[in-house]
């Protein structure tokens, strides 16, 4: 019978695409997320039954275990981006990575392949980055053999990031952005996922690896990638550390008094993130190592982005008609 993989957070960003792929090498997966019924199309990334949606919530241990039973391999996928309700950034990041990490060892899951990030730091004033730290000691401290996976900044089709921007790029003649000088280190949602397939089939050693694509590109510079693939010109302005942080705060009063009908689209606690640069370390494990290589922004952006041009996909046609004469 093929060896099965659990992976929790299966439905999501970055977990479809390990689905997809750990279905590809044969393997029976498991997608462990909160609501199974919602995450069917994974079903459709192997043959019939082969890929099948499992309630989990990986706050509580007996949900944890029942979605291990029987499993060669488990990646944990499991990300927020902000606490809703019962899923504060501990609860998940800490208390479900530790779940996940104490029974699969207790129950003799071989290997464990858990997504952190880049930037760990206990002592962040990112109570995201901090809280991540935390859960990825817990879970080397569990499983000391596991294979942790630290990723710079995500992007691919369905990311919250090149898309955030494109989107900014219909809103008026001005595009302000903080932190412009920050470093970054784009990294390609299919990279990453096949680099946590290494891990859970055996070929990855066990260790930490940081994640980074082949650019290094200031947050500036990224704005710029995405005007440029979205046909737009705009005035980029660089807002200060401090009048953000205002804003912030203002914009975070209106969500809670809206009671979450409002969103705001900058928290600061993403501001604390965007102080520090994310790329990676120059002694670190990567892509290298896992003989990968790594796919570069650029190459891939307008196969998205292009929804967000004045004309959308037929961007490229008019573009090309101007060029014609009149007869």
């Amino acid at each position: 019978m093929a060896k099965l993989v659990t992976i929790f957070g299966g439905s999501g960003f970055v977990g479809r695409q390990v689905a997809r792929l750990m279905a590809k090498e044969g393997w029976r997966v498991r997608i462990a997320v909160r609501r199974p019924d919602e995450a069917l199309f994974t079903r459709t990334y192997g043959a019939v039954g082969q890929v099948v949606p499992v309630l989990c919530n990986i706050r509580d241990e007996m949900s944890v275990r029942a979605a291990l039973s029987g499993a060669d391999a488990a990646v944990n996928c499991v990300n927020i981006l902000t606490p809703q309700g019962k899923s504060s950034f501990k609860a998940v990041f800490e208390d479900g990575a530790q779940n996940i990490a104490r029974l699969s060892a207790e129950m003799g899951v071989r290997r464990l392949v858990h997504i952190s990030g880049l930037g760990i730091d206990v002592d962040s004033d990112s109570k995201y980055i901090a809280s991540k730290s935390r859960g990825e000691a817990a879970v080397l401290a569990a499983r000391p053999d596991a294979v942790v996976l630290r990723p710079s900044v995500i992007f691919g089709a369905d990311d919250n990031f090149y898309n955030r921007f494109a989107g900014m790029t219909r809103m008026g003649p001005m595009m302000p952005i903080v932190g412009a000088r920050t470093r970054m280190q784009p990294v390609h949602v299919e990279d990453v996922a096949q680099a946590a397939v290494l891990g859970a089939t055996g070929a990855a050693a066990p260790g930490i690896y940081e994640l980074g694509g082949p650019e290094v590109l200031t947050m500036r510079q990224i704005v710029d990638q995405v005007l440029t693939s979205v046909s737009r010109r705009k005035l980029v302005v660089g807002l200060p550390f401090p009048v953000a942080r205002l804003a912030a705060t203002a914009l975070g009063v209106v969500q809670f008094v809206t009671g979450g009908l409002f969103t705001s689209p900058l928290s600061r606690d993403q501001l604390a993130l965007l102080r520090t640069d994310n790329v990676v370390s120059p002694d670190a494990r990567g892509f290298a190592e896992l003989g990968i290589q790594p796919t570069a922004a650029g190459a891939v952006l307008d196969s998205y982005l292009w929804r967000f041009r004045p004309s959308g996909q037929y961007e490229a046609i008019k573009d090309s008609a101007k060029n014609l004469r009149e007869h």
